[in-house]
């Protein structure tokens, strides 16, 4: 056997097979390319789905963990330690917000979401204890928790896994009027990602980000917009709600929060609603820890230039120009998405979306496929107009057979 087939047969013999990789062992990586142990490289059009936004190996982003290695890495949160205040007020302000609360996984940071939308409800708004609702939308993602798997409609995420957390009304995405008769005198928050990922990158229709805003407002309900993967330039702007105009009550980050260097997640809000928190009601003995708020701060640093907002703009609209045109032509079916981020339906006859993938691999692209026939692209903020031009002539030719 090969090199790779070696160390894939030893994963498969001592690890839980929880997630279905594509048959290659990454080595090195450097920008938006990555290299396998027998020395092929490939271009990553996935990014740790956005966790790399900066791609592998920043500089910037290295050189801040290394400084931090040497120095301290975790006091717990039962100290202060000199990034914590830094971090808090850096990333407060480019969310124009009051307080964070850092996390370590998006899974968690939107745990926490949930938990303090309940406790402002019970506390703030007055909703009889136990009797919390929080509205979300089919076809979520936004982790797999079983409080979270709860109110997933996705049957692999879901099944088997209950008794199930109560508390949620599922709605249809993008349903404004659905979302309206689903919103009562317990209802706490709204939960949505203003851009679906997992479920092939949905975008909802015009204004539903605005009517859900409206509604909220109107109906004193909070609005969580769940950022982890859309935010932190991702879209072409900051956060995808800026698309329109919107700002929630509350935003869940994750992933590229850490620059793909470490997890890094936070819930941030006005002091209105993360102010309910009390001393030992809630924590995490890794969440806000000294490496991380020294990879957080550089991430934010680097995001207050705009630089990386506008590049995803440039090149995600070239991006969809191009992925525009295989629709129509018996191959692709339908393309989606915004800035940097596309989710393309391969039609049937061509092949499944891990089929597609595995294509694209042999060719030296990595993306990778979600609900049957849908592909996702996702490559790093930084990647060349050149290479991305190079990955989407591979993409055409695996389509052409």
């Amino acid at each position: 056997m090969s090199s790779t087939q070696d160390a894939i047969a030893s994963a498969e013999a001592h690890s839980a097979h929880n997630y279905h990789p594509l048959p290659l062992v990454v080595a090195s990586a450097d920008g938006a390319w990555m290299t396998d142990i027998e020395g092929r490289r490939y271009l990553d059009m996935l990014a740790g789905y956005s966790a790399l936004n900066f791609g592998h190996g920043h500089r910037r982003l290295i050189d801040a963990a290394r400084a931090q290695l040497e120095r301290v890495t975790l006091t717990s949160r039962a100290f202060h330690h000199d990034r914590f205040a830094e971090f808090c007020t850096r990333l407060a302000e480019l969310c124009g917000k009051d307080m964070v609360l850092p996390m370590n996984t998006g899974a968690e940071a939107i745990e926490t979401a949930v938990k303090t939308a309940r406790k402002w409800g019970y506390e703030v708004k007055g909703v009889p204890d136990g009797h919390a609702k929080i509205v979300v939308a089919a076809n979520n993602f936004h982790g797999r928790t079983t409080t979270i798997v709860s109110f997933s409609t996705d049957h692999e995420a879901r099944d088997h896994y209950g008794p199930y957390t109560p508390g949620f009304e599922i709605v249809p995405y993008g349903d404004l009027t659905a979302m309206e008769a689903a919103v009562t005198a317990h209802t706490v928050a709204v939960l949505i990602e203003p851009i679906q990922g997992e479920a092939g990158v949905l975008v909802p229709p015009p204004g539903y980000l605005r009517g859900v805003r409206e509604l909220t407002r109107e109906r004193n309900v909070l609005f969580i917009a769940d950022e982890i993967q859309s935010g932190l330039g991702r879209t072409g702007r900051t956060f995808a709600c800026e698309h329109e105009g919107v700002v929630p009550d509350v935003y869940v980050l994750g992933k590229a929060l850490g620059g793909g260097v470490v997890p890094v997640s936070a819930v941030v809000a006005d002091r209105d609603v993360l102010g309910v928190f009390r001393p030992g009601e809630h924590g995490s003995t890794f969440g806000g820890n000294p490496l991380a708020c020294a990879v957080g701060l550089e991430v934010v640093a680097m995001l207050r230039t705009g630089e990386y907002q506008q590049r995803a703009a440039e090149l995600g609209e070239h991006l969809h120009a191009e992925l525009g045109l295989l629709v129509g032509g018996g191959a692709v079916e339908a393309v989606r998405g915004r800035g940097l981020w596309a989710g393309v339906d391969i039609a049937p006859a061509r092949g499944t979306g891990r089929e597609i993938s595995e294509k694209l691999m042999e060719r030296g692209v990595l993306v990778k496929d979600t609900h049957g026939s849908t592909i996702r692209i996702a490559p790093p903020l930084v990647i060349s107009k050149e290479d991305l031009d190079w990955g989407l002539e591979q993409l055409r030719a695996v389509l052409a057979g």
